[in-house]
This record gives structure tokens, C-alpha cells and sequence, in this order.
């Protein structure tokens, strides 16, 4: 089969299409014929040298992917050959063939393209652990998105509007916050322009937003609990603005605040399967209704994987970005 593998650490260019066996099914997997393969902000990393693979998985980038199951492994029964599937995986995406256990896969939202369904899985997955579960967030209650037209920003404005709570966010521009504005934001703050703590403060009546999503770190942690309501939570993702900073832990006490964080890819395949689950009874019938869809940015083909590379780190993408694998 086709696939993309990391010549060596570095640049996008260190991306290279090679020649690879297909892999083989095993218990409670599938094989998956791919289609398309989403393009994540860890894959960059990876290809750096920063994020590697855990024990097992893939050393071929790609979170997730689209297409139809090939074959069955022993044990694996929730899957027919030939039904259209996305799945969230450990690594091997960018292949023409990748494995995945069955409980890690959900089925193609009726009405979306492959393209579409392999925007899907790593951003939902991500967004309903740290939103919902590890932040808790409630319906009526205020969400802070730092990254609003990110993959996981589109995800989280989109869901946190369906599920009633109201939305702000940070862009980097006029155009990403009307974006953002576009798909159900309450209010875009342009941080180049604008304080964000003193927007947040002014749009919640002094209040403070109840969960606060945050992919940048660096200067932002004590700004998040500043922006913070009593009793909030913020839930680090990312660290795009530096993983060391000074911060104010006195704010951290006075407010009880509670900040948390976590990292998706290494947790094992029955706690994946958990938030697959859960997806498939919230979410799904979202999707069903098209009340909520993957916002997409631009498709490469498989052989160009380097172009979407360059693309995600230029940051100017708006939603997601994926590889048309064939």
C-alpha cells in the first residue's frame, strides 16, 4: 500500500510517500480501506521529532480517518465488509489501508462525504473529554474557545451551542472571528486587537466564563484565570505559546478554580471506546440533523501531505485540514 512515513525529523518536507505493507486485523479490529485522512496539529509534531508514536501504534502519521472496512479480525462483529466507517487511531492514517479495534470506529454520518467523516473523529473525541467531561460543561453556562476557527475550535463552538451553553472565543483576525461568529459564537474577540480577559468580562457581565478550553498556555494561564468565573475550570489541550510560565496561583484559590488538562492518543482502546460510545448516543443524531458538521478548510492528495503540513503550521486554515487518499 501507499503511505506517507517521516524521512526524519524536520520540516514538511520530511514527509515521503513510500511503499508499505498492508496491515493485518487483529482481535476485535478491522481493517479499513481509507479514503481520507485528517490533518492534526500532533502529526506536525510528530513529524518534528516531538510527538512520538505510543508503544504499538504506527509510526505513519494520521489520527483519523474515513473509508470502508476491508476485513474483519477475530472477534470483531460490530462491522460488515464494505460498510463506511471513521475511526479515531493511534497513528498509521496517512496509508492507504490502517487498522483499528471496532470500538474505536463509528459509522459515516448519513449525508456526509469521506472527506467530511475524517474531520470528524480526533476533534469530537478530543472536545467531548475536555469540554463535557473533564470540564463539565453545563447547559446555560459560558464556554471560552481559545483558537476559534481551529479544527478543535469549529468542534467546540458547534457543540457547546447545541448543547445550550453560550459561546466566546478568541481569532486571530476580522475574517476568523466572523467565522466563528458564523457558527454560533455569541462573541468573537480578536486577541490582536483586544484584551480577551477584559471582552470575556464585559460579555458575561463581569462575571467570567465558566470553562475555558485553552490550546496556547505560555502568557495565557494566568489571563485564563483571570477571565475565569468563581468555581471555573480551564482545560489545558495545548501549549502552542510555550509550556513554562509564571502564573498567579493566588487566583487559582481565591475563584476554586480547577485546571486540568490531558492528552488523548496514548489512552488505551476501552477508554476511546467509551467516548466513541458516548458520541454515538450525543452527537451522532446532531450530525443526523446536520446541526452540526466539521467546518472544512482544504483537501490534498495523499501524495502532497507536506502542502497540508505547511499549510496547518502557516495558521491560516479555517476548520479542518484532510488527505484525499484514493
Amino acid at each position: 500500500m501507499k503511505a506517507i512515513e517521516i524521512s526524519e525529523p524536520g520540516g514538511p518536507r520530511a514527509l515521503r510517500l513510500t511503499e508499505r505493507p498492508v496491515p493485518e486485523p487483529g482481535e476485535g479490529e478491522i481493517l479499513v480501506r481509507v479514503k481520507c485522512a485528517g490533518v492534526n496539529r500532533p502529526d506536525v509534531l510528530q513529524r518534528m521529532g516531538a510527538y512520538p508514536p505510543p508503544k504499538g501504534a504506527s509510526d505513519i502519521p494520521g489520527l483519523e480517518i474515513s473509508g470502508t472496512v476491508e476485513a474483519t479480525g477475530p472477534g470483531a462483529s460490530r462491522f460488515a465488509r464494505g460498510d463506511a466507517v471513521c475511526a479515531l487511531v493511534a497513528g498509521g492514517g496517512y496509508a492507504e489501508f490502517a487498522t483499528v479495534h471496532e470500538t474505536n470506529a463509528l459509522p459515516v454520518p448519513s449525508g456526509f462525504t469521506f472527506a467530511e467523516a475524517a474531520a470528524i473523529p480526533e476533534t469530537h473525541f478530543t472536545v467531548w473529554h475536555n469540554v463535557f467531561q473533564r470540564g463539565g460543561l453545563k447547559p446555560g453556562e459560558t464556554l471560552l474557545v481559545h483558537g476559534g476557527t481551529s479544527g478543535i475550535g469549529t468542534t467546540a463552538i458547534q457543540l457547546a451551542k447545541a448543547f445550550g451553553s453560550t459561546v466566546l472565543t478568541t481569532a486571530g483576525s476580522a475574517e476568523k472571528c466572523a467565522a466563528c461568529t458564523k457558527l454560533g459564537a455569541d462573541r468573537a474577540i480578536n486577541y490582536r486587537e483586544e484584551d480577551f480577559v477584559e471582552a470575556v468580562k464585559e460579555a458575561t457581565d463581569g462575571r467570567g466564563a465558566d470553562v475555558i478550553l485553552d490550546m496556547v498556555g505560555g502568557d495565557y494561564i494566568t489571563r485564563n484565570y483571570r477571565a475565569a468565573a468563581m468555581d471555573g475550570r480551564i482545560v489545558q489541550i495545548a501549549f502552542l505559546g510555550g509550556r513554562k510560565a509564571e502564573a498567579d496561583f493566588s487566583l487559582l484559590m481565591t475563584k476554586r478554580l480547577v485546571h486540568t488538562g490531558s492528552t488523548l492518543r496514548a489512552r488505551d482502546t476501552e477508554f476511546k471506546a467509551g467516548l466513541a460510545a458516548e458520541l454515538r448516543e450525543k452527537a451522532w443524531p446532531l450530525f443526523a440533523e446536520r446541526r452540526i458538521a466539521p467546518v472544512m478548510d482544504m483537501i490534498f492528495p495523499l501524495r502532497e501531505a507536506w502542502r497540508a503540513h505547511e499549510r496547518m503550521e502557516a495558521g491560516s486554515h479555517i476548520g479542518k485540514i484532510v488527505l484525499d487518499v484514493g
